[in-house]
């Protein structure tokens, strides 16, 4: 960097002082605080986001969202040339540069850190990173900030692709560096066209049980209402009515995260919609739960959450694998069998786990967070993962695809309109409604209406897959929760010595009883979660954890 690119950045930072007293870490959500605070970071982000486009030599996404957090919150969070989360070898460095306390510290951060990671400022194409924000308020004038990073590092470009869902901007820097067109319209035409395909490879003489093609959708008053309204005019065969979609607080009594987590009708939904298959997104429509409203229930709900979203989509892709199988033998040396896999973290309900493997299907566990079921995912060549919370995508891998496509191609010559070539269509088909970058309520939500419609299920039949086993969670304040270290994705405590024996003895005592601990990322406690048969059992077999938990470690429980 030479001396009039660093007087650039020094006279960029001095606008942008960081907050005093405040301390921000980078995690899966980006940074995320009170919206007033973030202007210095979301300027930091920007210059970050510009260097990481200088050594990848591909555009970088910015995104200015705090999802499902209230109104006043904001964050900011970057995107790979993938189309997925930030690299975690980089947060280091953007939890270094957000918490920089004056202009000359953040400059020699990013001198030493460019020379470490050996980035180039002179001689390579201009850095470009994409810019996307939520409908936030606040979301302006961070955005005017975020620029102003991105500029400060000289030549850089940021575009900005204006009020979009989070799963689109990741989809946009994903096609911008296959070469595709990275435009809204592009998006929604890739969506609707492939969406049109598997509706038209639906079976014939299939009936709905239960439901016609009605969806009500709750859009949590944030942008994914909006999108949904405008491009539910481009799809066919699908009746939707979008409710919560601006008119009210932001993630207020609404929103996948909400309907979730309190197992309740989101606002504007009540006992006149009992029968009616239901969904709602998250605040910037990157989770997608569905639910049905109680008869004579006032607002109570029957959840469908993501665990069953996952058993829906592996059911489908199993069946579609199967039939394109058929009659190969894994002998042949022309046959190839797809390795298909789910990825679950240990809060996934036992019962759905338990589920997936009586269906015959390979299922693995990771740590807690996407980024961890994310990278598990993309070792098969087809690879599920959701989180219970809604949150989760289909990978496909590019081997597999481009073996798919030589099938296909194949099938179309020798056998159009056989069983197998219209297995191999919707596979392709799947893989490009989905947002393989990363979860997508959205496209989520269009792949579940097809299935549905596919199998002839209503959202009762659907639901009635598995029946969850009550669970509980609590957490237990600790002094020092880097005392408990786990193994086998936290299903173990290996740290302290004997916690997990007496644990196991607890768990014992309960018939299909599972429970486990695991530290927080962000706090001092130490989480517990507990399953068994009734709702008495599994709040018995939490408390009793949580006390060994305390005495273990001590310090009182929340």
């Amino acid at each position: 960097m030479n001396e009039k690119q660093q007087s650039l950045l020094l006279e960029s930072a001095a606008r942008f002082p960081p907050p005093k007293g405040v301390k921000l870490s980078y995690g899966t959500a980006g940074f995320r605080a009170d919206a007033s605070l973030l202007e210095s970071t979301v300027f930091r982000v920007g210059i970050l986001a510009a260097l990481r486009s200088l050594k990848t030599g591909s555009v970088i996404g910015l995104m200015i969202t705090a999802s499902h957090n209230q109104v006043s919150d904001n964050g900011v969070k970057v995107a790979d040339p993938s189309g997925g989360m930030l690299t975690q070898d980089w947060e280091p460095f953007a939890d270094a540069i957000a918490n920089a306390p004056d202009p000359h510290s953040l400059l020699q951060l990013i001198t030493e850190f460019a020379k470490e990671e050996d980035i180039v400022f002179e001689g390579r194409q201009p850095p470009e990173v994409l810019l996307g924000r939520d409908t936030r308020p606040s979301g302006e004038a961070l955005l005017d900030a975020a620029k102003q990073g991105i500029t400060s590092i000289v030549g850089a470009i940021g575009t900005d692709m204006g009020v979009v869902t989070t799963p689109q901007l990741h989809w946009m820097v994903r096609a911008r560096n296959r070469g595709i067109e990275a435009s809204e319209s592009s998006y929604f035409h890739q969506l609707s066209s492939s969406f049109r395909c598997l509706m038209d490879l639906k079976p014939e003489g299939i009936r709905k049980n239960g439901d016609d093609n009605a969806l009500v959708v709750d859009g949590a008053d944030g942008v994914g209402g909006e999108k949904l309204e405008h491009f539910k005019k481009m799809l066919t065969g699908l009746c939707i009515e979008v409710r919560n979609r601006g008119e009210g607080m932001l993630n207020e009594g609404v929103g996948a995260d909400y309907v979730q987590k309190e197992k309740v009708a989101p606002r504007g939904f009540g006992p006149a919609d009992a029968g009616l298959r239901c969904a709602s997104l998250d605040g910037d429509a990157d989770r997608l739960v569905y639910f049905s409203v109680i008869l004579n229930e006032s607002n109570k709900i029957e959840l469908v959450d993501g665990d069953k979203i996952l058993s829906l989509f592996a059911l489908f892709i199993k069946e579609q694998l199967s039939i394109l199988n058929d009659g190969e033998s894994k002998k042949d040396n022309d046959s190839y069998q797809a390795h298909l896999g789910v990825v679950q973290t240990a809060y996934a309900n036992g019962a759905s786990t338990d589920y997936l493997k009586e269906m015959g299907l390979e299922v693995v566990l990771t740590p807690t967070g996407v980024k961890y079921l994310h990278e598990k995912a993309a070792e098969f060549d087809i690879g599920i993962y959701f989180e219970a919370n809604g949150h989760g995508t289909i990978l496909f891998s590019e081997a597999y695809l481009c073996r798919l496509e030589s099938t296909h191609k194949t099938l179309l010559s020798t056998s159009e309109g056989s069983a197998k070539q219209k297995a191999a269509s919707r596979l392709l088909a799947v893989s490009q409604l989905i947002n393989q970058a990363v979860g997508d309520a959205l496209s989520g939500l269009l792949l579940v209406e097809v299935i549905l419609q596919y199998m002839g299920w209503s959202i009762c039949r659907w639901n009635e897959l598995y029946h969850d086993l009550p669970s509980r969670q609590l957490k237990v304040k600790v002094g020092d929760r880097t005392a408990v270290v786990t193994a086998n994705a936290e299903t173990v405590a290996v740290q302290p010595v004997g916690i997990q024996e007496a644990i196991n003895t607890e768990i014992a005592k309960y018939p299909r009883g599972r429970c486990f601990i695991r530290p927080s990322g962000t706090e001092d406690v130490v989480r517990v979660y507990a399953e068994a048969t009734t709702q008495d059992a599994a709040d018995a077999l939490a408390s009793s954890v949580a006390r060994l938990v305390d005495q273990y470690l001590g310090s009182g429980s929340a």
